[in-house]
């Protein structure tokens, strides 16, 4: 045990980093494309 947790939880921690990080990129570049896009149609730029 690592800080109370048996080493199957911090395993199935570590996939679940692994896997999110992808998913966190690509919803990053989503949003700033969105917000790219925004920006250039925005009306309230005088």
């Amino acid at each position: 045990m690592f800080l109370g947790l048996a080493w199957y939880w911090w395993l199935i921690l570590l996939v679940a980093f692994i896997v999110s990080l992808p998913l966190k990129i690509k919803l990053m570049k989503r949003f700033a494309e969105n917000n790219k896009k925004r920006n250039d149609t925005d009306s309230y730029n005088d």
